[in-house]
């Protein structure tokens, strides 16, 4: 047995004892925690800066873990896992801008509209578009083109719809990814292209700020927060819980970001905004389960 897959057990023995549904709670506390955190890094090193650290220390952490080997490895295979890599970049560097301009839940709510559009999609049942319908419906209350005044912040917003349009790619290119790379190893590779990819304007935004001790390790508490715990927590729930059920909960993450904003920054939300975000938490719920389909967790999971 190889390094990483005597990692892997003993990860999954360690959580073997833990309910899988308190798992995808953790994991999607973590995550949004994880948003409010790299949020005290904009002061000092910008979205773009957050983004770089994020996904460096990842990459890290993955590459240590995973040790991925490029040896027999076809051109395809390759090009599978730079443009996952691509992807990977564009939504979280997409996602950091738009929190750096909109409550962390509205940011979050508009993101998932593109997993909610790719269950619709995949599940080739007209009937599901009324769960899309309702999902846009919810973003629209919350864009609220129609008023004067009190608008969201336009330059956020279109960076919350290109993350959102990232998410959704990400899941097609990651249910190819899963079929090619063994555990790990997929991620490993695409996160240091995606870390490649935002190295410029990271560094840029940042710049020697990107050094200071205490910026990295608020750095290393977002990778943990936003990839490695729920990475581990999530995948060891979905090999103990139906698709449709894992659906389900994560599909409570617009809800979850609202009360972490709420909490950790406080951002508070008004009445209509609140009633958008649970129409998109709702469709999600609704697409979900009717459609079978589990966003993937940020890994290539080996059963």
């Amino acid at each position: 047995m190889t390094a990483e897959k005597v990692e892997a057990a003993a990860g999954h023995r360690a959580l073997a004892g833990v309910p899988p549904i308190p798992l995808v709670i953790a994991g999607t506390l973590s995550v949004q925690f994880g948003g409010a955190l790299a949020f005290t890094l904009f002061d000092e090193v910008g979205a773009a800066g957050a983004t770089l650290l994020r996904l460096l220390l990842s990459a890290l952490m993955l590459l240590a873990l995973a040790r991925p080997s490029l040896r027999g490895r076809s051109r395809s295979d390759m090009k599978l896992a730079a443009a996952f890599g691509v992807n990977l970049g564009v939504m979280n560097i997409c996602f950091y801008e738009a929190i750096s301009r909109l409550p962390l839940g509205i940011a979050v709510t508009i993101e998932f509209l593109g997993p909610i559009v790719v269950a619709g999609a995949l599940a080739h049942k007209a009937s599901h578009w009324l769960w899309v319908f309702m999902a846009g419906l919810g973003v629209l209350l919350l864009a609220a083109p129609w008023t004067e005044s009190a608008n969201l912040d336009s330059t956020g917003l279109a960076f919350a719809a290109c993350a959102a349009f990232a998410w959704g790619t990400y899941i097609i290119l990651s249910q190819r990814l899963v079929k090619r790379f063994k555990a790990g190893d997929g991620i490993a590779i695409a996160s240091v292209v995606g870390t490649a990819l935002v190295l410029v304007p990271g560094i840029v935004s940042g710049g020697s700020q990107l050094l200071n001790p205490s910026v990295l390790l608020v750095g290393l508490g977002v990778a943990l927060l936003s990839s490695a715990i729920p990475f581990t927590t999530e995948s060891e729930a979905m090999r103990r819980m139906p698709a449709r059920v894992f659906s389900t909960l994560m599909s409570l993450e617009p809800a979850v970001a609202a009360m972490v904003g709420l909490i950790v920054l406080g951002q508070g939300l008004s009445a209509v905004e609140l009633v958008a975000i649970g129409l998109v938490t709702l469709a999600s719920i609704g697409v979900m389960r009717s459609a079978d389909f589990a966003p993937p967790v940020e890994a290539a999971i080996e059963a």
